[in-house]
């Protein structure tokens, strides 16, 4: 017989944090996110330490190099999904990693023998007004030019009219060289009284533009995560098949740290990737592995060489694992019991392995409760894929705008490695669906606006870092009806009467 364990699975749904003393410090804009990445000893730092405790999902619908530089503006990382060919994967983590913060590499260029239709159909295509004009038209060309709103009137001139006679010669522009910093680059722009500086290397050929508008954004970005290179941190998925050859090129493509994107993370497969990295590489590439739900496999992957470990099996909103294989535990168990057996480890060995809630969050205070159970950090998927920045199509289903966003277990992934199990390499049966999620703007705005809820809640607790939090804050199971007592009950809505 089968051992049975008697306490119940349980959700984040089912727990509420208890209020503790806040003084007059406990304010949000007190309280630091502040959490490490990847695993450290005792006394020293972490090598990545993110600035808010977010990462994106390791799937087609959420994390491609445009969340990969969103989420780092914000402070977090996104993992970029690995069910893609190895280049494609690699050529998506070099363009994350050559986004330098303020520098914006030009998708709108022309030759100097085009015309001001393509000037018109390009700012129709691209919606840009600033239009690099270089030698072959290509974003790295020589610099022979800008054409900018002010450089012509549709009213005026021919649409025949060649690029090269109403553009703003390169003589004329004022530029940077190759190595400014953006700094430098904004003083430039400020002091020339100037909209945009294109930035040159000796050549001449073009390798970005500064714009004055970005400066302002650039400053809304306080906490932006980033390298010694002052370059995004970026992170990516790999799988346990292909890993030795997909590992090597994503290092030289410049990723900052990696994850076993798999399903089930106690198993034989996820040691031999351990190993074959730390074999090959020591410990200079950070990976972390998982997932898991329970001491036991938490402790394999820590003692085989995991930078941190992903807890999670079935929780996620597309992800059908429990329906199909009847595995997986309740997150905030799973959370719980991992938080426990990684604290045993640390007072153990002296190593400070770092565990991230994977899945089980439907609602900002979710987040608060995983963080308050031992979370260092957490994984999203749906949340992320409701982004502008989502890799996915926005479409309009019913009179609302949605996003389309499905698990890497569906048909339409068929992102087998993430199941494998050894055997035939194919999808047997899916662990996913394929759904939309409500569009909901843009990312800086409303990871912004969850985590002014965390703040706030820790504040309520009397706590203003997450290490506080885990030591001081108490929390408590709730029953069926005061849960419905915690919402709205015994009214009528105004927006649900009818007019």
């Amino acid at each position: 017989m089968a051992i049975v364990l008697q306490e119940p699975s349980r959700t984040f749904s089912e727990y509420l944090l208890i209020p503790g003393y806040s003084s007059a410090e406990c304010s949000p804009e007190n309280v630091s996110l502040r959490t490490p990445l990847t695993k450290f000893r005792k006394g020293e730092e972490p090598a990545i330490t993110m600035n808010i405790p977010l990462t994106s999902a390791v799937m087609q619908a959420v994390s491609d190099d445009n969340m990969a530089v969103a989420l780092a503006k914000e402070g977090g990382v996104a993992f970029i999904f690995g069910s893609q060919s190895i280049e494609n994967q690699a050529k998506m983590v070099r363009r994350a990693k050559s986004y330098k913060a303020g520098f914006v590499q030009s998708d709108s260029n022309l030759r100097p023998d085009q015309t001001l239709q393509d000037v018109i159909r390009l700012k129709e295509e691209k919606g840009h007004s600033t239009i690099a004009v270089t030698e072959d038209g290509k974003p790295d060309g020589v610099l022979k030019g800008l054409v900018t709103s002010k450089d012509y009137r549709v009213s005026r001139i021919p649409m025949d009219t060649p690029v090269s006679e109403f553009m703003t010669p390169v003589d004329k522009l004022v530029y940077g060289l190759d190595g400014i910093t953006l700094s430098e680059a904004n003083d430039l722009i400020w002091e020339h009284k100037v909209n945009q500086l294109p930035v040159v290397d000796e050549e001449m050929h073009l390798k970005g533009l500064v714009f004055r508008k970005d400066y302002d954004a650039h400053k809304e970005n306080p906490l932006e995560l980033l390298d010694e290179n002052k370059r995004y941190i970026v992170g990516a998925g790999v799988n346990t098949r292909d890993y030795a050859q997909r590992i090597p090129a994503l290092l030289e493509a410049g990723v900052d740290v990696l994850t076993i994107d798999s399903s089930e993370g106690y198993s034989e497969w996820q040691a031999r990737t351990l190993k074959w990295v730390r074999d090959n590489y020591g410990d200079s590439v950070k990976i972390g592995a998982g997932n898991v739900v329970d001491r036991e496999g938490f402790r394999f992957l820590a003692e085989n060489g995991a930078d941190f470990v992903k807890v999670g099996i079935g929780g996620g909103s597309i992800c059908i694992t429990r329906e199909q294989k009847g595995i997986g535990r309740g997150q905030a168990s799973a959370v719980l019991d991992v938080a426990a057996a990684r604290d045993e480890y640390f007072k153990e060995t002296g190593i400070y392995v770092p565990i991230c809630s994977d899945g089980g969050i439907v609602h900002d205070y979710h987040m608060t409760l995983a963080l308050a159970m031992g979370a260092d950090f957490i994984m999203l998927g749906r949340y992320f894929a409701r982004f502008d920045e989502s890799p996915s199509a926005k479409v309009f289903v019913n009179g609302t705008y949605m996003k389309e966003y499905w698990g890497e277990g569906s048909a339409r992934a068929r992102n087998w490695q993430r199941y494998d199990l050894g055997g035939s390499s194919n999808l047997k049966f899916e662990e996913g669906v394929d759904s939309y999620v409500p569009y909901a703007g843009s990312l800086h705005e409303n990871v912004n606006l969850s985590l002014l809820k965390v703040k706030s809640t820790m504040c309520n607790c009397g706590v203003l870092s997450i290490k506080e939090l885990q030591e001081k804050g108490r929390i408590t199971l709730v029953s069926a009806t005061s849960i419905v007592e915690g919402g709205a009950h015994d009214v009528l809505l105004k927006d649900a009467t009818v007019r």
